[in-house]
């Protein structure tokens, strides 16, 4: 296995670029790449989409960067800690999300149900998607504003038809995603059914990042720790371990759905310790502060104004 790196677009010169971190250190990936490289990417890259597209080449080619130019986290290295995050992946094809996906999410809600196969829905991916520090404005629609956990999956291979048993070759690695709820909608309990539209997709319900960590160096993804505080409290304390249906499961039951393409985005649900589900029910307001991590991935910080 090469050294371990995790990647992130931020913001800097005039645009947004990508970084490769280290131990708490980032240069701009271009300090990395040789000529060769920037001409097969058409030029620098302003989101990781361009190395998703190629996962397979661009994963072996940084193993090779990193193990060659080392020298360059030295003194020209940025502090990662004064980093401006953006979106890993600024405008993903499609943000798959599973909801009552953990044991012990589903048994403090109202109404637990254990779903017999991965439940899915979507959401938008140009709007909803918000980097770390970005403030999310809470809506003037919703009283129940809630947050969740989750572990995010990114595929970089395009898919179709995936074994279970095969399933986890297709990832090029993880990010943390916080996937922000309205819960009136749940709570009205409306004939029809959910309203997931207004329930999942307002501007900014998608906090995501702040690194990308390829799936080499994060192991199982049913073996991580999820945590996430509001205003430094303690809220979610779990693991990936109480998954229902696990990272592989979920890739092949959508994957005989719908092709599954490099950059697509599937969050894998949320564990106990949602807002709705305490008694008496919490939910975020104005002011608030969301801090969440899951395993290497960083901490995802998200406001609420």
């Amino acid at each position: 296995m090469s050294e371990a790196y995790r990647l992130a677009t931020v913001e800097g010169d005039g645009g947004s670029r990508v970084v490769v971190e280290r131990k708490g250190l980032a240069v701009p990936l271009t300090a990395l790449l040789e000529p060769d490289d920037l001409a097969r990417l058409g030029g620098a890259p302003k989101d990781l989409m361009p190395l998703l597209e190629e996962w397979p080449h661009w994963s072996a080619r940084l193993a090779e960067r990193m193990a060659g130019k080392a020298d360059r986290f030295g003194d020209a290295a940025i502090p990662a800690d004064t980093l401006s995050f953006l979106p890993p992946i600024a405008l993903p094809r499609k943000l798959i999300c599973i909801g009552a996906n953990y044991h012990d999410h589903i048994a403090e809600m109202p109404i637990p149900i254990v779903p017999t196969y991965p439940y899915s829905f979507l959401m938008s991916p140009s709007t909803t998607l918000r980097g770390s520090g970005a403030a999310v404005e809470k809506p003037s629609m919703t009283r129940m504003m809630d947050w969740e956990a989750e572990l995010a999956v990114v595929i970089g291979l395009r898919c179709r038809d995936v074994p279970e048993e095969s399933a986890l070759t297709v990832v090029a690695g993880y990010t943390n995603f916080n996937d922000l709820s309205a819960r009136d909608w749940i709570a009205s309990r409306p004939p029809i059914g959910v309203d997931w539209v207004q329930h999942k997709n307002f501007d900014g319900f998608g906090p995501i990042g702040p690194y990308f960590e390829p799936a080499e160096f994060t192991g199982d993804p049913q073996a991580l720790p999820v945590r996430l505080s509001v205003n430094g409290v303690t809220k979610q304390d779990s693991s990936t371990a109480q998954m229902v249906f696990g990272v592989a499961a979920v890739i092949a039951h959508l994957s005989r759905i719908m092709t599954l393409e490099p950059g697509d985005i599937i969050a894998t649900g949320t564990p106990a310790g949602v807002g709705h589900g305490r008694q008496p029910p919490e939910y975020l307001q104005p002011g608030d502060e969301v801090r969440m991590e899951i395993g290497n991935l960083g901490e995802l910080v998200t406001p609420i104004v």
